[in-house]
């Protein structure tokens, strides 16, 4: 048996494609693909929900975060989409809200999961699906957000971290 080698460039693996050895592109994980929802504008799946945005781009501010977060988490989910059955998970990002001063209370750990309260007694569950603010804020409910939900648990955590910015918009 003869023996070849050769340099392989950055970026690339080999792989055989039938009967070919090929160099090919190492994929990324998708975590490492979108940083921006630009970039998860570029890798989405559904062109519905692109047109949508598109169409839509000077509607009320919660409304184009809602249209944003449909785009991002299609892109995270690479095409996965919940098909609600009973051994199925879902996963949703999970926010806190405190006042000033119970943030600047907690320690650095604490600090890392943490936005904004506003109110008295406020709860929520299922990653803020449902939520409930009692005195100085209006109660709101919305039990499961369905079409905003991820795959994975560390896709979910991961999209709350990196696009903070566009739930608040659409939570607050």
């Amino acid at each position: 048996m003869k023996k070849i080698e050769i340099e392989i460039p950055e970026g690339k693996e080999v792989q055989w494609v039938g009967d070919t050895l090929k160099l090919v592109d190492i994929k990324k994980p998708i975590t490492e693909r979108i940083k921006t929802f630009e970039d998860a504008f570029n890798l989405c799946y559904n062109p519905t929900l692109m047109r949508e945005y598109v169409n839509n781009q000077n509607a009320s501010t919660d409304l184009v975060a809602y249209l944003k977060l449909r785009i991002i988490i299609a892109a995270l989910n690479e095409g996965w989409e919940p098909k609600f059955t009973e051994d199925e998970y879902r996963y949703y990002p999970w926010f806190y809200f405190y006042t000033k001063e119970q943030y600047n209370k907690l320690t650095d750990e604490e600090k890392e999961c943490c936005v904004l309260r506003s109110g008295y007694n406020t709860f929520s569950y299922f990653g803020f699906m449902r939520c409930g603010a009692y005195l100085d804020a209006s109660y709101s409910s919305a039990n499961f957000g369905s079409r905003l939900v991820f795959k994975t648990k560390e896709l979910a955590k991961y999209a709350g971290k990196q696009f903070i910015d566009i739930y608040a918009d659409f939570y607050l």
